[in-house]
């Protein structure tokens, strides 16, 4: 799985568990059953995130853009 599709997966996911967390607050059981199913997999995918993060970084995907080549950038494009 790409990193992309996988932080898109977490998203929904912490979308889902959170609408989930809100019906909790009002006794709902079958929300809370989904809740602790949906941490399960939030789990399974934080580390996934982690492992497919680290081998972004050092595949250099994620590289640090130099101060001055920012700067440069952002003058560029004011004038």
């Amino acid at each position: 799985m790409a990193l992309g599709e996988t932080v898109s997966k977490l998203e929904s996911l912490l979308l889902s568990v959170l609408k989930d967390l809100e019906k909790v607050k009002r006794a709902n059981k079958a929300a809370a059953q989904r809740v602790r199913v949906g941490t399960i997999r939030l789990e399974r995918l934080a580390k996934l995130f982690r492992k497919e993060s680290v081998a972004a970084g050092k595949g250099g995907k994620w590289k640090k853009k130099s101060a001055r080549k920012a700067a440069k950038k952002s003058k560029k494009r004011k004038n």
